[in-house]
């Protein structure tokens, strides 16, 4: 379970996840969705509703006490979410323990924020539901943790939010309400055709929610609009109102709402969970509320900052070192043996990199990522044997039988055996501007790649920069000879990684023993897009550690 430092202050899983190992081997059915990573830790695959399900049972069973049933076909919450947004509407009401009444507006099957809010604080909650399998199964939730007298589940009706709930209750002064509302207003958006950001990753848990859990008309811009309106006519009956919102580009449009309608007291927050983050809006109509502080742009900054990390386990550096010192790697260290190998791949990759000075014991490399090589790679490695196999030979031309073309058949070259070297379907372009390099500097950088060095680096002639690939004159799938001939055109130098002008990222990669581990940092410089980065980092972490993952 990926969470992070940014959670809010008082959320138990903040500086402690939960430790998956001792959870299953306490209970056997959260057990059976337990695998072992790479890495020989133990992980839940979050793409099936099974072992998300078995997961939110068996926290709130271990931590709270709370016993739960839930259906596949209706939302599945996870709980560290659930918590951020509990302990943020007990900043808003200025205490926790004290008795305090509150309405979750759709409360879900799970009916989770009342339990935990009345098992944590001992709050009352008016709990509404318009699905009737939701209705069924929060009841039974709440009566089988003995529960009903501070959790009252009612049926309303569909598009119902405030107004028709509070209607038989004209007396009751609520201190908030809370509702976690449809995100998505059609079946693409939740599919996320027309939603979300092409270069963003796929999520990474499944989505169980039925229709009327995640679709309304209007998304969830429109559903909150529908409390704000109810809320101008309730005013003061509820101290505080508040929504959670799946999208960053629905505060600042409610805001606005906000603002037109005068309404006086207003802030929002962010809650972070590992990927996963949700925005939360929060008003009110009383003039002697205590209005929470939205998040500064210093928090803001500092998770910006922090970097993405993976680590080579102990038992897996002694492979790790053998295959560094086969391929030639000098060092006799684990971090150069590890950093040796990344160059390795950064260089089949095409990613720019130089070593950068840093602190003792360890390595530095600043990485400029130009284009995004390293997403398929299984079906791009493939489709380039595919392409070898029926590369043709390469006729002898008289004279220079010495001499092999870099397409012959024999034994590979030093170039031959590199993938990024070859001519592929993506990379058109390259083969392009190789057609025009030489020969020469082409046999030259041949014999430097036989010497076996990993991420050979070499200074350019202009002007010390650093040559990031291992050969900068690739084969280009034509008939091209090795000739000596000393007035061909000079191959050209490849950029340094400072001076590329285009580009889809810049990061610093360091690393570092961290105990008996070796520890791989990645700090975002600038750049399009951080999650090109994490794929990275992804691709890096997965080649390394499948040598390492052999029985």
């Amino acid at each position: 379970m990926a969470l992070n430092k940014s959670m809010h202050p008082r959320n138990r899983y903040k500086d402690k996840p939960p430790d998956f190992a001792y959870l299953a081997s306490k209970y056997p059915d959260f057990q059976q969705h337990v695998h072992t990573s790479l890495t020989g830790r133990p992980v839940v695959n979050f793409k099936e509703p099974e072992a998300v399900r078995a997961l939110t049972c068996t926290l709130l069973k271990e931590d709270f006490g709370l016993t739960i049933q839930i259906p596949l076909e209706r939302l599945i919450p996870t709980v560290p979410l659930r918590l951020n947004y509990i302990h943020w509407v007990e900043d808003l009401i200025d205490g926790q323990k004290q008795p305090r009444r509150g309405i979750d507006i759709g409360t879900g099957a799970s009916c989770i924020y009342p339990l935990l809010g009345a098992t944590m604080n001992g709050w009352f909650f008016l709990a509404t539901e318009v699905d009737d399998i939701c209705f069924d199964y929060a009841k039974k939730n709440v009566e089988q943790n003995n529960l009903s007298d501070l959790v009252k589940v009612v049926k309303v009706p569909q598009k119902t939010l405030l107004m028709d709930a509070l209607k038989e209750e004209t007396e009751i002064v609520y201190d908030f309400c809370m509702c976690n509302p449809p995100f998505f207003a059609n079946q693409l958006e939740a599919k996320g055709v027309n939603s979300r950001n092409s270069r963003r990753p796929p999520p990474s848990s499944v989505n169980t929610g039925g229709v009327t859990e995640i679709m309304a008309e209007g998304g969830e811009l429109e559903f909150v609009k529908r409390i704000i309106h109810d809320s101008l006519k309730l005013k003061k009956r509820l101290r505080w109102y508040s929504c959670m919102l799946g999208k960053k580009c629905s505060l600042a449009p409610l805001k606005e709402e906000l603002r037109k309608q005068g309404v006086p007291k207003v802030t929002h927050t962010e809650f972070y969970q590992g990927r996963t983050m949700r925005w939360a809006l929060a008003w009110s109509f009383y003039d002697d509320v205590t209005v929470p502080s939205p998040p500064s742009k210093k928090r803001k900054l500092e998770k910006a900052q922090k970097p993405l990390s993976f680590s080579i386990p102990e038992a897996g550096l002694k492979e790790l070192q053998a295959k560094a010192s086969a391929a030639g790697c000098t060092g006799c260290s684990s971090v150069d043996s590890v950093t040796a190998l990344l160059e390795k791949t950064l260089a089949e990759l095409r990613v720019l990199h130089k070593r950068v000075p840093c602190r003792k014991q360890e390595q530095s490399l600043f990485l400029t990522a130009v284009e995004n090589t390293w997403i398929h790679g299984r079906q791009k490695r493939r489709e380039h044997k595919r392409q070898l196999r029926e590369l043709p030979r390469a006729p002898q031309c008289a004279g220079s039988s010495s001499q092999p073309s870099l397409a012959t058949a024999g034994t590979p070259t030093p170039s031959q055996s590199q993938p990024t070297l070859t001519a592929d379907s993506n990379s058109q372009d390259d083969n392009t501007e190789n057609q025009n390099m030489s020969a020469h500097e082409s046999g030259k950088e041949e014999k430097k790649n036989a010497s076996g060095e990993l991420g050979q680096i070499s200074e350019n002639v202009a002007g010390g920069d650093v040559d990031m690939e291992s050969s900068s004159c690739a084969e280009t799938g034509q008939e091209t000879e090795l000739k000596e001939t000393p007035t061909e055109a000079p191959c050209r130098q490849p950029q340094s990684p400072g001076g590329v002008e285009l580009f889809l990222f810049k990061c610093l990669l360091n690393v570092m023993m961290e105990e008996s581990d070796v520890v791989i940092e990645m700090h975002w410089v600038e750049g399009q897009n951080k999650d090109l980065m994490n794929q990275l980092r992804t691709y890096l972490r997965n080649t390394l550690l499948k040598s390492v993952a052999k029985p």
